[in-house]
């Protein structure tokens, strides 16, 4: 249950969503009951740093497969940019598109940035119940360490 602050707690349950991929398909944190799943907002496609968490990841499959994690990375971008994003770095796990209403799940993860209308660099690690389980975040031009998503994936 998301705190007065909108930022999911550790133990409970995540805030569900439905979004597209980056070819169409709906996707819901609900379907992926019984497997683990690492949400991964991000800023935009296409900007630097961005691009190089996307690439680490997609170059590391193994260390979610060894956790039976799927990774599910969302922007504010819309799913024709996203798949012209993936084609362009041969990302293949599910980019969602928190397009309309802008930045809805961004907001419900309480990693919005309403000014700048894009959502924040948080990872959000949730086990096959549905439970969040670690949540972690760095500052605007920062990228996350794949160290730290190593041992949040250890600790499913």
């Amino acid at each position: 249950m998301p705190t007065a602050f909108g930022t999911p707690v550790i133990g409970e349950p995540a805030p569900g969503f439905e979004l597209s991929n980056q070819f169409g398909e709906r996707i819901s944190l609900a379907s992926l009951r019984g497997g683990n799943v690492v949400v991964v907002f991000y800023p935009f496609a296409f900007s630097g740093i961005c691009t190089g968490e996307m690439c680490e990841l997609r170059d590391n499959p193994g260390d979610f497969a060894t956790a039976r994690a799927r990774v599910l990375a969302i922007s504010v971008d819309s799913k024709y940019a996203l798949r012209a994003y993936a084609e362009a770095e041969g990302l293949e796990f599910d980019l969602l598109a928190d397009f309309w209403p802008h930045g809805e799940t961004a907001r419900r993860y309480g990693v919005f940035d309403a000014d700048r209308g894009i959502a924040g660099r948080g990872t959000f690690v949730i086990d096959a119940n549905g439970i969040l389980r670690d949540t972690f975040s760095t500052a605007a031009g920062r990228a996350r360490s794949l160290d730290r998503y190593r041992k949040a994936l250890a600790e499913l």
